[in-house]
């Protein structure tokens, strides 16, 4: 009769954590989806950033005119691909690396590795990053500061970026931890392959 009980209990305690752990996962996919998006908007980034560039230097170059808005919006368009497009990237597992063993790792060794980094670097950082920088961004929307230049923009939709872009890290680190434990405990298929980059 004990025994049973002992054994119902675990039947129970495993079956909960296989449910909590879909849960999980179906949240660390509603991130990855987030993710998905943001980087649909910085790639546009990156082609409005390319349009602007070559418009404002044909008209510079051909008819002599400029303006500073038009220059302060490329830096705008630059900041909206590396932080809106910053959690696709490390979705998809292209981030730079410094790898000094993560590629001679066998087996599950480079996933440890990659928990252990984004639960004790990138989480804190991008946390600590998002608690600076949203103060910043509400001092720049109540005061409206603008650029100095003649013809500037006003700047808080740039430093809006900042706490968006640093908290989708964060998300995003959280989703990727997700997908790795339930990859250990063979809940979840995702490619470990890494491939060196060619120096």
């Amino acid at each position: 009769m004990r025994l049973e009980s002992v054994s119902s209990r675990k039947t129970r305690s495993t079956l909960s954590e296989t449910v909590t752990l879909a849960a999980l996962i179906k949240l660390a996919l509603a991130y990855d989806w987030l993710a998905a998006q943001t980087g649909k908007l910085a790639s546009w980034a990156v082609l409005l950033a390319a349009l602007i560039s070559s418009g404002n230097a044909f008209v510079r170059y051909g008819f002599d005119i400029s303006s500073n808005g038009w220059l302060e919006i490329q830096w705008y368009m630059f900041a909206a691909m590396v932080m809106l497009g910053a959690p696709l990237v490390l979705k998809l597992n292209e981030h730079v690396r410094v790898d000094i063993i993560y590629g001679k790792l066998k087996g599950n060794g480079p996933v440890y590795v990659d928990i252990f980094g984004l639960i004790f670097f990138l989480l804190p950082v991008m946390a600590l990053l998002a608690y600076l920088s949203w103060p910043l961004f509400i001092s720049m929307y109540k005061s409206g500061e603008m650029s100095p230049n003649a013809g500037g923009l006003i700047r808080w939709p740039a430093m809006l970026l900042l706490p968006i872009g640093f908290g989708m890290m964060f998300l995003q680190g959280i989703s990727e931890i997700i997908k790795r434990v339930g990859y250990l405990s063979g809940k979840f298929e995702m490619d470990t392959h890494y491939e060196k980059p060619v120096q």
